[in-house]
C-alpha cells in the first residue's frame, strides 16, 4: 500500500509545485500589465511639479485641469469623436461581413472552399506596411483620402483576416442539429444564420469584437499615411502623437497623460463589460 501511494504522492507534489510556479508568473505578467496603468491614472490627476518631484506618490489632491486642458486645449475631444465614428463603422462591417464569411466557408461545402479559407489566413500573416504605398495611391485614385468612409473601408480589408479564421473555427463548432431543425422549420438560410446561429456564436463574437475593436482604436500607421493634411480629421492615436510632439519646452506632462487615459478608458470599459460573455460556455449560448 505503501508503494502505491509514493507516486501519486509524487505526482501531488509536482503539480503543486508546478500550480505555484504557474501562478507566480501569472502574478509577475499582471502587476506588468496593471502598474503602468494604475501609475498613467494616478500621473493623470497630478501637477507637473508633483510628476517629477514624486513620480511613485498618490496625488495630494485630484487635480482634474489637465483633464480639461487635454480634451479642449489639445482638441482631443474632436480625436475621440473622429476614433468613435470610425472604429463603429469598421468594426460593424467587420463582424457582419466577417461572421457571415466565416458562416458560409464553415458550413458549406463548395469547390474552393479550403483555398478561399486559407486566402484569409495568409492574409494575417501579411505585413501592413508592405501595402501602404499602394494603397495611398490606390486611396488616392479613388478620392478616399481624408475621408471617413475611407478609413473604415481599410479597416475592415485591414480586420477581416483575423475575424474570418477566428469565427470559421468557432462556427465549426456549433451543433449542426439546431441549425438543421430550422431549415425543416421553412427558415431560410439568412433567417437561420441571423436568428438561429448568430445567436449561439454570441461569445465568439464579443471575444473577436474586443480584439478587433482593440486593434483599430489602437491604429496609428493607416490613419497617419491615409489622413494626411487635415487637421480636423485626425484620430485620437494622432492626436496623442501631436499632443506628445506639441510638448518640446512647454512640458504639460499632466495633459498629456490625461489624454493617455482618455484613450484608454473605452477599451478597459469594453472590457469590463463584455468579461462575462467572453468567458460563457457554447453550451449556454445554445441553450438561450
Amino acid at each position: 500500500m505503501t508503494a502505491q501511494a509514493e507516486p501519486s504522492d509524487r505526482r501531488g507534489t509536482e503539480g503543486g509545485v508546478l500550480n505555484v510556479f504557474s501562478h507566480g508568473i501569472l502574478l509577475i505578467w499582471g502587476l506588468m500589465v496593471t502598474l503602468p496603468l494604475l501609475w498613467a491614472v494616478m500621473s493623470a490627476f497630478k501637477t507637473d511639479k508633483e510628476i517629477f518631484t514624486s513620480p511613485w506618490a498618490l496625488p495630494k489632491a485630484l487635480h482634474v485641469d489637465a483633464w480639461g486642458r487635454a480634451w479642449s486645449e489639445a482638441h482631443m475631444s474632436q480625436y475621440f469623436l473622429n476614433s468613435l465614428v470610425v472604429v463603429a463603422g469598421s468594426l460593424a462591417g467587420t463582424m457582419l461581413l466577417g461572421s457571415m464569411a466565416a458562416y458560409v466557408l464553415a458550413r458549406f461545402d463548395f469547390p474552393g472552399n479550403r483555398f478561399v479559407y486559407f486566402l484569409f489566413v495568409g492574409g494575417m500573416s501579411f505585413p501592413i506596411i508592405l501595402a501602404l504605398v499602394p494603397l495611398f495611391f490606390v486611396m488616392k485614385n479613388m478620392q478616399l483620402l481624408n475621408t471617413y468612409h475611407g478609413l473604415i473601408l481599410v479597416y475592415i480589408a485591414y480586420s477581416l483576416p483575423f475575424t474570418v479564421f477566428f469565427l470559421t473555427g468557432f462556427f465549426r463548432t456549433l451543433p449542426t442539429s439546431v441549425a438543421e431543425a430550422a431549415l425543416i422549420d421553412g427558415a431560410s438560410h439568412t433567417r437561420t444564420f441571423f436568428q438561429v446561429m448568430l445567436p449561439m456564436a454570441k461569445p465568439g463574437l464579443i471575444s473577436v469584437g474586443i480584439f478587433n475593436f482593440l486593434g483599430q482604436w489602437n491604429q496609428y500607421l493607416l490613419p497617419a499615411v491615409l489622413n494626411i493634411g487635415d487637421e480636423n480629421k485626425k484620430l485620437l492615436p494622432q492626436g496623442l502623437v501631436a499632443l506628445a510632439a506639441s510638448q518640446r519646452y512647454k512640458g504639460d506632462w499632466s495633459g498629456l497623460f490625461a489624454g493617455l487615459v482618455m484613450a484608454m478608458l473605452p477599451v478597459l470599459a469594453a472590457y469590463i463589460v463584455f468579461q462575462r460573455q467572453v468567458q460563457a460556455g457554447l453550451t449556454a449560448g445554445a441553450l438561450k
